[in-house]
């Protein structure tokens, strides 16, 4: 999976991506937050948020 600013590129088949939160299964047609600068995928807005708190805290 390849995140840009306001899409997604699918780099290898599946249907799925893991929240780098969570670790819970996103499917495809519901991803909607993810991190460019990271690559990482997550699973709501909560999720996203306590990402960033974690980016942010290790500088």
């Amino acid at each position: 999976m390849r995140f840009l600013d306001a899409d997604f590129q699918v780099t290898s088949p599946g249907t799925f991506v893991r929240c780098a939160v969570t670790g819970k299964p996103i499917p495809l047609a519901e991803l909607r937050y993810w991190d460019v600068d990271t690559q990482e995928a997550y699973i709501d807005a909560n999720a996203a948020y306590e990402a960033f708190k974690a980016h942010q805290a290790k500088g």
